[in-house]
């Protein structure tokens, strides 16, 4: 018969098991994203045919080396709401200096100083006034070796935000209705911005102020129209501003193809829409993380717009480009969603896999242990 002391020595490891086997399972389970709208979303059926290659956008982000992400920024998609999130709410080992009543942070890599991060609110305009895909692309290279001593090979992720077409376009019309314009942006393409000629001005004066939505949606050169395929199409394919260098379909076509493969290439895009969501997928592309969740706000002022059926339609046909680049967008960007959370699961039931395979080791060992210790 054991004594007591015998009998405490064998149940401690009995406990010590017991212990981790609740830990593990109730303690600390694995992948939590408490934010998520939903834990498992359901299949999603897709127009497109789209590769895992196009679904797996994970990248090897080295903010200590030479990479940068450059943040396109099309207006009333959300983008300032975005753009402060990249440099106010970014867990990171060096955070961005931001001082009070500045525009722009500081945003260097940790011990250099060279900036990882190239957008309105870390850099400033350096490329104009929201500048587009075709701008970017030439602008930034140049400018990033002006800016800094070293002329190092970086690697350039290109991001950027967009919207329903119909409530983005009624969302610029309340902001030029309240006096904004962006008269200032350079609109650079093949080395030249566009003469008078090539891109009218919708209106006389300072600005647009007043502007009704009729007056609005009757401007023919008004560059809210499709402003999201021409913000993220390569439009030296179509010459630049020239109207006249083809004709108005093969224009649009041109357009929206290079549109769909940039956006499809880049290293990521957020839907306004879809905040929590587009939050999940920057944090799996980067591996970084937010510190706090992002807000799905839908009280816009384009949501409180009471519009006819007409007045709809009339807007989605001035828009009929964004449209299809939106739909694709959203179906591309669930896609991408559906696909990068199923692989998640998969990684949590391996982890989870392994987890019982040490614990059965453990016990295995304990009993073991106990056996040898009776037979003593």
């Amino acid at each position: 018969m054991m004594d007591d002391r015998s009998s405490k020595l064998i149940l401690v490891p009995i406990l010590a098991v017991l212990f981790v086997m609740i830990g593990y399972q109730y303690i600390c389970p694995a992948g939590s994203n408490s934010y998520l709208e939903d834990d498992s979303p359901p299949k999603l059926s897709s127009k497109f045919n789209f590769t895992e290659r196009d679904l797996d956008r994970h990248v090897e982000f080295n903010i200590k080396g030479d990479d940068v992400i450059v943040f396109l920024h099309i207006q009333k998609t959300g983008g300032t709401t975005f753009g402060r999130h990249l440099v106010r709410n970014i867990r990171l080992e060096q955070p961005c200096d931001c001082k009070p009543g500045q525009k722009k942070c500081t945003c260097h890599r940790p011990g250099k100083e060279e900036s990882w991060l190239f957008s309105r609110f870390s850099t400033g305009w350096s490329c104009g006034l929201h500048a587009d895909w075709t701008e970017l692309t030439n602008c930034v290279p140049v400018i990033m070796d002006k800016k800094e001593a070293r002329r190092n090979k970086r690697n350039f992720y290109y991001i950027t935000m967009l919207r329903d077409p119909v409530s983005r376009y009624l969302s610029e019309w309340k902001h030029v209705q309240r006096g904004a314009t962006w008269k200032t942006a350079l609109h650079m393409c093949d080395g030249r911005s566009p003469t008078q000629d090539e891109l009218p001005t919708c209106y006389s004066g300072d600005d647009w102020s007043g502007v009704t939505l009729t007056e609005f949606m009757n401007c023919p050169s008004n560059l809210a129209n499709n402003r999201q395929v021409r913000m993220l199409a390569d439009l030296s394919l179509v010459g630049c501003y020239n109207l006249s260098s083809m004709n108005e379909s093969q224009r649009d076509h041109i357009l929206l193809s290079s549109a769909m493969s940039n956006l499809k290439n880049m290293a990521f895009y957020g839907l306004t829409e879809f905040q929590r969501k587009t939050q999940y997928l920057f944090e799996r592309t980067f591996s970084l993380r937010f510190i706090a969740a992002f807000t799905q706000i839908n009280s816009t002022r384009a949501a409180n717009v009471d519009l006819s059926e007409n007045v709809r339609k009339r807007i989605e046909e001035l828009n009929f480009l964004d449209m299809q680049l939106y739909e694709y967008a959203k179906d591309l960007f669930l896609q991408r969603f559906q696909f990068t959370r199923q692989r998640e699961h998969q990684e949590v039931r391996l982890k989870r896999r392994e987890e019982k395979r040490w614990l059965r080791e453990q016990r295995d060992q304990t009993m073991s242990h106990i056996l040898t210790g009776f037979s003593f």
